[in-house]
C-alpha cells in the first residue's frame, strides 16, 4: 500500500476537492489518502485571510470524507513535523499549489532523510470548482 498525502484549507467541501482525493487515490492501485488541513494560522498566512471555517470544523468535514483513509493537522510553525510523521511515498499537489513551501519541498523532503517523491495533480473544472468562486 501506497501512503499519498495531500494538502488544503478545505473551508468547504466541493468536487475539485474530490477529484483532488480521487485523481491522489488514482496514482496508485492500493491507495492510503492523508490528508492535511491546514491550521488556521497557516491558511491566514498563506492565503492573506483567514478561512471562514475554523480548523476544527474543517478537520471535521475531511475526517468524515469516504475519500479519506486519514486526516491530519498541518504543523503550527513549518510544514515538514507532520509530513515526517505521516512518512507519505507521494506528496500529491493541487493544480494551483504554489509558495515558497512548494518551490522548497522536494529538498526540504531529501533534507528530512524522506525518499517521498511530488506529483502534481490535474486540475478539475477550476472555472467552477474553487472554493473563492463558490463563496
Amino acid at each position: 500500500m501506497k501512503r499519498v498525502m495531500v494538502f488544503g484549507t478545505f473551508d468547504m467541501l466541493h468536487e475539485g476537492h474530490l477529484d483532488l482525493f480521487r485523481q491522489a487515490r488514482a496514482l496508485f492501485p492500493d491507495t492510503y489518502l492523508i490528508v492535511s488541513v491546514a491550521r488556521d494560522s497557516s491558511a491566514l498566512r498563506i492565503k492573506g485571510r483567514a478561512p471562514h471555517n475554523s480548523e476544527t470544523a474543517r478537520f471535521a468535514l475531511v475526517e468524515a470524507c469516504d475519500l479519506v483513509d486519514e486526516a491530519v493537522l498541518g504543523d503550527t510553525q513549518g510544514y515538514m513535523g507532520h509530513i515526517k510523521a505521516a512518512r507519505p511515498d507521494v506528496i500529491a499537489l493541487g493544480y494551483d499549489q504554489e509558495g515558497e513551501y512548494v518551490e522548497h519541498l522536494t529538498s526540504d523532503l531529501r533534507e528530512a532523510g524522506l525518499a517521498t517523491t511530488v506529483a502534481r495533480l490535474a486540475p478539475y473544472k477550476p472555472d467552477i470548482y474553487k472554493t473563492s468562486k463558490l463563496r
